[in-house]
């Protein structure tokens, strides 16, 4: 018996694809960081500052731009103090061996913060100041956070540290710079991250971290390529920056809504996965994440908070959704002759099944009835790394939250030859677990597509 088709919207595969491709996280700087689409100019701040000078090779080669020896720890210090000076009328300077920042890539994180706060992600708070505070967990002697947060954005900061050389350092940058000094405060932590440095009457739009990245000290001076000095207390710690990070979520869990929005810098991609397990486990209500990427160097940013989010905007979106995300659609076009429609059926079941889930296949309506729990639904979405999470326009990632079991219905409708209509619908069309949903349902879609069409 045929059965009836239903029609929906026409979308060209290969517009689907590039679509797909142009809203994945790239390795970009933050459009609206300065040296996003302007590097450094090495020729002209030479001209301009007689002691970066000698820093720059000039090659006699009309192609070859100028350049400085990455490798030297003075070079990359005189880049940094110029370009304070030159961009953020800031005073700056480090002794020998602290931490020197690179101040495109430092940039890139306090654009990020920004957008943050003006996410509409998390429901409003009220706040009795506008000045927007912020907590800058391990400050450093460079103090580049703080400074560059007050420059650009008029932002108030406290700054925490651990050692008297950072401390004195981080103090004598800000009283530097006069036009911004009122509104930072460097604060001795002495071992704390969070809970027992800040007060108890205080509130924070944000905290933000560069923490150790490194287990051993051997470890953290591998890269040749590069010289930005730093301390053992900076570079290193016990379980390295995911250890550190751990922490600072403990840490949040105590303080929860006291900071709308907690966040660390990484830089290892493979310690987003456990960290955000992490979050979920302490029951956080929004994880994001991004990319941070400047000249060859690398770095990923984690952002959670305890505020409730906006349900209207954690929805996941898909090309393909009717009202409320219960009831979805896909075509499968281009269909290889040696496959049917039973042959697609019994594709949907097996997808299920074999991350345990209970399928249930009824021949007679070519339908699949699906019970998944929450550990299911995440052994589904993790085979397809492009929809475990919803990409935003800022180019960042909202992180999708472990749920209860979805329990939902797969038909499969004949349209013409080499033609399938692929129909999802919840079980409860006012199911919370919508957004979920959308997520699997996009993974079975890859799946099929890549299995039958041409």
């Amino acid at each position: 018996k045929k059965k009836k088709s239903f029609p929906i919207p026409f979308v060209d595969e290969a517009e689907r694809k590039k679509r797909a491709r142009s809203e994945t996280p790239g390795s970009t700087t933050n459009p609206r960081n300065k040296y996003s689409d302007n590097p450094p100019d090495f020729a002209s701040l030479a001209s301009l500052y007689p002691s970066f000078k000698p820093f720059v090779s000039f090659s006699s080669a009309s192609s070859s731009r100028p350049r400085i020896d990455w490798t030297d720890y003075n070079a990359t210090r005189e880049l940094t103090r110029v370009l304070l000076l030159h961009d953020h009328s800031l005073t700056w300077w480090i002794p020998d061996g602290q931490l020197c920042p690179t101040v495109p890539n430092r940039s890139n994180y306090i654009h990020w913060i920004n957008d943050l706060l003006s996410s509409p992600h998390i429901l409003p708070t009220s706040s009795s100041s506008s000045i927007v505070k912020g907590f800058d967990i391990g400050t450093g002697a460079n103090c580049i956070y703080p400074l560059l947060g007050a420059s650009l954005f008029g932002w108030s900061f406290v700054g925490s540290d651990v050692t008297d050389v950072a401390l004195e350092w981080a103090e004598k940058n800000v009283r530097s710079n006069p036009h911004v000094s009122d509104l930072i405060e460097i604060r001795d932590s002495r071992e704390e991250i969070l809970v027992g440095v800040v007060k108890e009457s205080e509130t924070f739009d944000f905290c933000m971290c560069n923490p150790p990245f490194f287990e051993t000290f051997e470890e953290a001076g591998l890269n040749p390529k590069t010289s930005c000095g730093g301390t053992r207390e900076e570079m290193v710690c016990d379980g390295g920056e995911q250890a550190f990070v751990t922490r600072i979520i403990q840490d949040s869990a105590v303080l929860k809504q006291r900071f709308k929005w907690y966040t660390s810098m990484l830089g290892k991609k493979a310690n987003l996965k456990l960290l955000i397990s992490k979050l979920w486990g302490v029951g956080v209500t929004v994880v994001k994440t991004t990319e941070f990427v400047q000249g060859q160097t690398s770095r990923w940013g984690l952002a959670w908070s305890f505020i409730p989010p906006d349900r209207k905007i954690v929805a996941v979106r898909t090309p393909h959704v009717s009202s409320k995300n219960s009831l979805l659609s896909f075509m499968l076009e281009g269909i290889k002759r040696e496959y049917s429609a039973a042959d697609v059926l019994q594709s949907v079941e097996g997808f299920f099944k074999s991350c345990g889930a209970s399928s249930k296949l009824n021949s007679s309506t070519f339908s699949v009835d699906i019970v998944a729990s929450s550990d299911q639904c995440n052994t589904i979405t993790n085979r397809d790394s492009s929809v475990r999470s919803q990409t935003l326009d800022d180019g960042s990632s909202l992180q999708l939250p472990p749920q209860d079991d979805l329990s939902f219905r797969i038909l499969v409708f004949q349209q013409m030859p080499g033609t399938l209509l692929i129909k999802g619908s919840l079980q409860h069309k006012d199911s919370p677990l919508s957004g979920l949903f959308s997520v699997v349902f996009g993974s079975l879609e890859e799946s099929l597509k890549s299995k039958f069409c041409r």
